[in-house]
């Protein structure tokens, strides 16, 4: 599911050819170094397994606000996973998808999630949707089977793992019916993770984000 990032290990796989002055054999020492994100370590793999343990039964981050050793567990949990993907280039294609919330520490995102029924509906998917390439983010709320909130971003890389965006536009929109908004704000987030499968991220905030890759691609 989507392209996969490379990273370096911080040590070698196999030792250097004892010819140093070969630049052959430096080069076929260098690709021995690359790991392909799709070959999670088992120690990866269980880290993320608590993690998702951890938000499994937190409805996307409700529960987790009422529950401060839940909330310490998760970022424990989180800050394990930075450590793992330390070395990981989380900003080229293989950010762009359709990113579909798991949990969050994001109040603005949990009030909506929550309060959503005084208007006579349930939120839906909530969902990050990135186009690296194109240099645009749409953050969505779903609200089924018609309605949707959404917030356009335009992004741009900062590092490995870092992304700066800025507000451009908001929308409001029913079956027939739309209400442009007006853009605000900008910031940047961190994907101090990702896979095949999820992605983990902190922001200008100091919230969290975890989100899994969405089994459809949501479009305007």
């Amino acid at each position: 599911m989507g392209a996969c990032t490379c990273f370096l290990l911080p040590i070698s796989l196999k030792p250097p050819n004892p010819n140093p002055t070969s630049n052959f054999s430096k080069r076929q020492h260098f690709r021995t170094s690359k790991i392909t994100c799709s070959s999670i370590t088992s120690e990866s793999q269980l880290a993320k397994q608590e993690l998702l343990n951890l938000i499994s039964d937190q409805e996307r981050g409700l529960k987790t606000q009422k529950d401060p050793a839940k909330l310490s567990a998760i970022i424990k949990a989180i800050d394990a996973m930075a450590v793992i993907g330390r070395d990981m280039v989380t900003t080229d294609n293989s950010l762009s998808a359709t990113w579909r919330l798991l949990w969050t520490t994001e109040k603005e995102q949990l009030f909506i999630i929550e309060k959503a029924y005084l208007f006579s509906t349930q939120a839906g998917d909530v969902l990050q949707v990135i186009d690296v390439e194109k240099g645009v983010l749409n953050n969505v709320i779903t609200f089924p089977p018609d309605g949707v909130f959404f917030v356009r971003s335009d992004i741009e890389i900062a590092s490995p793992k870092r992304v700066n965006f800025g507000f451009t536009s908001a929308v409001l929109r029913g079956k027939s019916w739309e209400i442009p908004l007006p853009p605000f704000g900008k910031g940047w987030f961190e994907s101090v993770y990702l896979d095949d499968e999820i992605r983990v991220v902190k922001d200008i905030r100091g919230d969290y984000l975890v989100v899994d890759r969405a089994p459809y691609a949501w479009t305007e």
